[in-house]
């Protein structure tokens, strides 16, 4: 498939609002692509990803690259290039309108396909060390001499992981579903367990229901965590299921680790590979663990017997340098509460029986243990444990319905968090403003979205400007400037990739911001580095909160 045809298709389904509409029409892109080849990368391409997030491999390419490699083929100086990207607001736009004006002319006839995309991006990702910058930008280069206008603008949204089409995972899921004509809860279950819609679309072409069946949970590939919703009161809970599985919801980073044929995995809630940042643990696992398993928990930071910040996880997870300083400085624990794979999959056992598979499995330590859990119908014994959980720093309790599959990436009453009660939203970070006098030198105030999960869309909520310590600023400054994409004056736009944990007074409504709400005297509690985007609070869940303002106020 020729590039120019799917960035003619995106510059006509962009101007799509219909989510019906937009699955019909990638459903008959799908359709049309012979090659498998070809449906794998269009089903990631539309989402703006390159890779599964699993995937180790990133492109690494900055928008300091993409003015370089525009500016060799364009001739156009990198202070014009940002000129446009200021005009238009979208770096992709700018592209566009500079290779209308190029200096250079291909001498290759060949025109771009989506495979020859995939080829050099794949080249881009393998390069490594002190000469990969000037081979990356001649591989870009060479893109742009080769790409039309139309295929600038979606060749460089690509690179920068947003495309910019109000295409997310449910419209890619309803997709293959229309395509190949099998169930979208297969498609969901299956793309659940690879976190890989492209392997999921082949699968659906190839072999339609028996295909999707047939994909299981694997070692080393993650699949995604089930989720809990919060409890109003562990009294309703026992009202509706007479028997709980109560554990301490620990205040720290979900992980999962995977342990087979000798390696150790382990990925992040968000399923980055995080195993070269703990390898503390790593050994651990490799003493106190059978072979053959994928576990799923929790890891702590620890200091003199109790559970430091959250901060503090994340600080060691996101680690890259002086690794061994800072596992001094920041001791960790894992505690595993449930097994999904045992020399074969485990998810559709329920807990209990999953239980004593993870009994058997793990062998406590000084840095991997169990979590204690207590089977119980009384009230009492609940509120012993959330008060001895809460007095150890943690968070309060899970309550686990012990009859229960685990249901990989669904949130739902299986499992439910008891937590003091504290009213947050997860909210995506998508631009902030450098602040004045003393923080000049920092971004000091930030732009937040909730998600709209059908399209995947992000709707601006407000700003957050308070709750942040120097310490914060300087070291969100850092995490935040290699995503900006656009500059106005003090304000800049991020590519999405990070949420923010928010407290506030009360919801609004305001014609000011994309989603019709706003936070009134929002501030900032944590920045949820183990949440990815799409796992953010949603304009439903907005507008849920907002209805319910009223009833506490009557």
């Amino acid at each position: 498939m020729l590039f120019k045809n799917f960035a003619e298709f995106c510059n006509v389904v962009e101007k799509i609002s219909s989510t019906i509409e937009l699955a019909s029409r990638v459903a008959a892109l799908m359709k049309s692509a012979e090659d498998d080849e070809d449906l794998y990368n269009i089903s990631l391409f539309l989402m703006g990803k390159v890779y599964p997030s699993w995937d180790e491999r990133e492109l690494g390419v900055g928008i300091g690259l993409i003015y370089e490699a525009l500016e060799n083929v364009s001739g156009i100086k990198k202070s014009k290039i940002e000129d446009l990207v200021r005009e238009h607001g979208d770096l992709g736009i700018a592209a566009e309108k500079v290779l209308q004006n190029r200096a250079m002319v291909t001498l290759s006839s060949e025109e771009l396909t989506i495979k020859r995309v995939r080829e050099i991006f794949d080249e881009i990702a393998g390069l490594v060390g002190e000469r990969s910058r000037k081979r990356k930008i001649l591989l870009l280069t060479g893109l742009y001499a080769a790409a039309s206008p139309i295929e600038a603008r979606y060749l460089t949204r690509l690179i920068l992981g947003e495309m910019r089409l109000g295409i997310g995972e449910g419209i890619v899921r309803d997709a293959i579903s229309k395509a190949f004509n099998v169930p979208t809860d297969l498609v969901e279950r299956a793309y659940m367990i690879t976190n890989d819609l492209g392997k999921v679309a082949i699968a659906a072409k190839r072999e339609g229901i028996s295909g999707l069946k047939q994909i299981k949970v694997q070692l080393h590939i993650p699949i995604r965590m089930m989720l809990a919703q919060n409890a109003e009161s562990a009294k309703e809970v026992l009202e509706e299921v007479q028997k709980v599985a109560v554990e301490w919801k620990f205040d720290g980073g979900r992980i999962q680790v995977h342990y087979g044929n000798g390696k150790v995995t382990v990925y992040s809630r968000r399923l980055e590979n995080i195993t070269n940042a703990i390898p503390e643990v790593v050994e651990e696992i490799k003493k106190c663990l059978s072979d053959g398993v994928i576990l799923d928990g929790e890891v702590i930071a620890v200091k003199d017997g109790k559970p430091m910040p959250f901060q503090h996880v994340l600080r060691r997870l996101r680690r890259k340098h002086e690794i061994a300083k800072m596992a001094e400085k920041i001791p960790l624990k894992v505690y595993f509460f449930d097994i999904v794979y045992r020399n074969g999959e485990l998810i559709d056992l329920p807990l209990k029986e999953r239980r004593k598979h993870l009994e058997e499995v793990v062998k406590s330590g000084e840095v991997i243990k169990i979590a204690d859990q207590v089977v119980t119908s009384d009230l009492n014994v609940i509120e012993s444990i959330f008060k001895a959980a809460i007095d150890a720093g943690h968070e309060g309790v899970m309550l686990k319905n012990p009859e229960s599959p685990y249901i990989p990436g669904k949130r739902g009453k299986n499992w439910l968090k008891l937590k003091i009660v504290r009213e947050t939203l997860d909210l995506v970070v998508v631009g902030g403003e450098w602040g004045e006098g003393k923080r000049s030198q920092w971004i000091s105030s930030f732009e937040l979205a909730c998600v709209d999960p059908t399209s995947g869309k992000l709707l601006n909520v407000g700003k957050v400007a308070t709750g942040f310590t120097d310490e914060d600023l300087e070291e969100f400054t850092e995490l935040f400037k290699p995503l900006i994409v656009r500059q106005v004056g003090k304000r800049v736009e991020f590519i999405p990739k990070y949420v923010f944990e928010v407290a506030y007074q009360e919801i609004q409504k305001s014609p000011k911001y994309e989603s019709g709400y706003a936070l009134r005297f929002p501030r900032f509690v944590r920045i949820r580095d183990d949440k990815d985007v799409d796992e953010a609070d949603t304009i439903e869940r907005i507008e849920q909160v907002f209805r319910s303002q009223f009833g506490e106020k009557k």
